[in-house]
């Protein structure tokens, strides 16, 4: 719990969900994690960590990227999620098994917590309190001091905050989501093949 003024307590969730709300103008669902609703704001590509962090070594700037668990997320333009399938399809991707999804209107993530170099004012708990390790947490932050939107990757050019638009960061994430699927499927060295005596 986080003290309040005049005595009254509020909890970490409420302190986090009002910090994503009032500072970045995020909707959020009253919910413990705290949620943010995706759709209005942003939309998300999703993918597995392993395939995410090699496509963030072969495009440096994106708009904000979270990591929960396994699953990397990407923080796109609202509106963005509609056009995976057929940017998927235009790039020759549309038949092979891939990691990679989306999440628009009427999705949720759970509201990443903090981030080592980017602590939130009242939001993580007490200073120098860290996030559960299965939480959600920032790998490349929103600029809390300036507009987000510009930033995140859309279909055309990108945004005014340089990142790459949807169809180059699309690309690299199904590139390294078909990378990672194969070498899971790949035998180590010593291991037999069926039919191996």
């Amino acid at each position: 719990m986080i003290p309040r003024a005049h005595g009254v307590r509020r909890s970490a969730p409420a302190a986090l969900s009002r910090w994503y709300e009032r500072e970045l103008g995020w909707p959020t669902a009253g919910s413990d994690p705290v949620e943010l609703l995706t759709g209005v704001a942003f939309d998300v590509i999703e993918l597995p960590a392993v395939a995410g962090f090699a496509m963030l070594r072969r495009v440096p700037r994106t708009g904000p990227v979270a990591v929960e668990g396994a699953w990397m997320r990407l923080l796109v333009a609202a509106g963005c999620a509609d056009e995976l399938p057929g940017l998927l399809d235009w790039l020759e991707w549309g038949g092979v098994p891939l990691d990679l999804s989306a999440i628009g209107a009427g999705g949720r993530i759970t509201a990443p917590c903090r981030a080592s170099s980017w602590p939130l004012p009242l939001a993580a708990g007490a200073p120098g309190e860290r996030c559960r390790q299965e939480a959600a947490v920032w790998l490349r932050p929103p600029d809390p001091k300036g507009e987000v939107e510009p930033t995140l990757p859309r279909t055309g050019f990108g945004g005014d905050g340089g990142a790459p638009d949807l169809v180059r960061l699309v690309g690299a994430a199904a590139t390294e989501c078909h990378r990672a699927r194969l070498l899971r499927a790949r035998p180590l060295p010593r291991q037999r093949r069926a039919g191996e005596g």
